[in-house]
This record gives structure tokens, sequence and C-alpha cells, in this order.
């Protein structure tokens, strides 16, 4: 069975097809709607439903609520339509642009920057054209059909032909163990991709705020790349929050970029700080809270740990005046965070 679905205000048409999500259809159909984890688990596709009627997959009471549900919104990435629908949403120019393609991946390089952080650089096969927006992530498809997503954390003209992802070690994770234990230069991945809403607005002048916790650091490199390769003048500052100094595993990489492009001023945060350090402490939103009282004027995009990203969603549009509609976040949602 398919529906006809309606994307208001853009007035984009597309169809879905047997068991299809309004945002698994969406997405083969290069219509570009907001979205970051595809589980129910983020929030990040929430919108209202003015017209027919879907049924949910599971999701999270703090992705989308009872009552929110009763107001008619609904998450894309996990309501099946029943009828055709109109749904009210925000279109994301250029989250459909590329092809969302599966392919194999050669590890050509594993580096260690801290103990329980890898940098895998990934050869991409040379026979497809792979095509990404700096931000944007990829999912690994394990054995068993289970999938795993990173963000690359590189744009797409820093490395040619391959991608760069910054993997946390979680103990007992089925991928992440392996990538720490078996993985090795030369094995081959699946991987299905580009995934994603999350990059640089460049139709923007307004300054902005990069902030990261842990790996969530990937993404915003590849949009500091971006935006650096295409000579944006917009002021940027990059807030990095971690527990210790060893959790800033590529902090030689953002310091030396802010002391050669004056576009970017670099603000490390650590929530436990070691003996000796002298830089910002605790949490790393209210270090940018601190400096940036008022942000009606700004951007934000905000990646790492989801309580980081409600955080700051919460305080810097309730405290600080930013506009809701910028603030742009790609919560690291973990398989233990979607099974809590």
């Amino acid at each position: 069975m398919s529906h006809q679905i309606t994307i208001q205000p853009a007035g984009r048409v597309y169809t879905t097809e047997g068991d299809d999500t309004l945002l698994a259809a969406a997405i083969r159909n290069g219509v570009g709607l907001p979205y970051g984890c595809k589980d129910g688990a983020c929030g990040s596709c929430k919108s209202k439903l003015l017209e027919g009627t879907v049924v949910h997959g599971s999701h999270q009471p703090k992705a989308l609520s009872t009552e929110e549900e009763a107001a008619g919104y609904v998450l894309t990435c996990c309501a099946r339509p029943q009828t055709d629908c109109v749904v009210e949403a925000r279109t994301v120019p250029g989250a459909g642009e590329f092809p969302v393609l599966k392919l194999p991946t050669r590890v050509a390089a594993i580096a260690r920057p801290a103990s329980d952080v890898a940098v895998l650089t990934m050869q991409l096969a040379a026979n497809q054209n792979f095509q990404f927006r700096a931000g944007q992530y990829v999912e690994f498809i394990l054995r068993d059909g289970v999938r795993r997503s990173y963000s690359m954390a590189n744009a797409p003209h820093a490395l040619p032909g391959q991608i760069e992802l910054h993997i946390r070690h979680m103990p007992g994770g089925k991928f992440t163990d392996h990538v720490f234990g078996a993985l090795k230069e030369k094995d081959i991945l699946r991987m299905e991709g580009p995934f994603g809403s999350f990059f640089l607005r460049e139709d923007s002048d307004k300054p902005i705020v990069l902030l990261a916790s842990g790996t969530g650091f990937a993404p915003i490199k590849a949009i500091i790349e971006r935006a650096r390769h295409i000579g944006a003048t917009r002021p940027m500052v990059l807030y990095w929050g971690a527990r210790k100094q060893a959790d800033l595993y590529l902090n030689g990489w953002a310091a030396q970029v802010a002391a050669e492009w004056p576009q970017l001023t670099y603000v490390p945060v650590l929530s436990e700080p070691d003996e000796g350090w002298t830089g910002r402490t605790g949490f790393v939103h209210r270090a940018v809270m601190e400096d940036l009282p008022g942000m009606a004027g700004h951007q934000v995009y905000a990646c790492g740990a989801p309580i980081m990203v409600e955080s700051a969603q919460r305080d810097f549009v309730s405290q600080c005046n930013l506009p809701a509609e910028e603030f742009y976040a790609d919560a690291f949602t973990s398989e233990a965070d979607k099974h809590a």
C-alpha cells in the first residue's frame, strides 16, 4: 500500500511504499526533512500532522511525549502512514541532495589519540561516487543486519576518496568492542549513507557557536573544515567539553586551526579538571552562556551526549534568547541510551 505525503509549507509531495516511515520515504525520494538518530530517540524529526493518520513505532517519551502526540505531533522517523498525509515540517535544503548508497569500505588507518578513542580512516570504493555534506553521518551494517551510526569527521575536500570517523569505546558495545579488539587495517566493512541534516547553513551570515562534547567533536571538525574551505567570514567560536584533558583527543588540531584562522576561537572546557588546568571548567553549555548571555543573533551547532544537547537547547532558547530554529543539533544517542 502506498500513500501520498505532502510536506507544508514547502509543498513537496512524495509517495511511501510498503511499510515505509514518513522519513524513510522522504530520504528515498530526496526530500530533505530534519532528522538525527532515525530511531525515535532524539526528537530532531518532530513535526505536526495536519491531515491523515499514522501509527508510531517504539520511541522514547523524551523525543515525543504523550501530550505532544495527542496534540498531533509525530516523529517522522517512526511514524508509518495509514492514509495520505499532510505534514507541517521545515524542509532542509541539501539534506536530500546526494543519493544514499550502500557500499564496502576498507580500513586505511587506525589511530588512537586517546585510550578510549579510535580515529578510523576509511577508503571508499573507487567505482562509487559517494558524496556528502560536512557534518552528516554513515551507518555501518553489521553481519546480523544491526546498524551503528558515526558522523564523518572530515569535509569532503579534506580527504578525497576517504572518510574519517571518531569512535569512542563503549565496553560491551557490539561494534566498538570489535573496533578496539579485532579490527585491523585492510578489513572491509559495509556502510550506507550519507544521512542526517546536521551541516552548515551556508546561506546565513550569523555568527556561529560550535558546541561539542566528547566525540561529538567529529562532525563539528568537519563543519570547521568546510567553513574554512569556502572562505567563510562569519565569526565562529568552538566550545569543546570533556571530563579530563586527555579526553580532548584532538586538542592540538583545534588549537592550531584557531591560531591560523582568525574566524575561529577555541574554548576547551573540563568538567573534572586535571591538576594544573588553567582553562575553563564546569558544564560546557554553561561556559557558552557565561560568554554569550544574549544569542538572539547567533546560530548554534551542537553535537555530543544527549543530556548536553538537550540542556543547551533548553537554556539557550529560554535564557539567552536564541531563536529555536537557529539551534541545529546531532545528539550522539548510543544503543544503551535508546534502550534505557
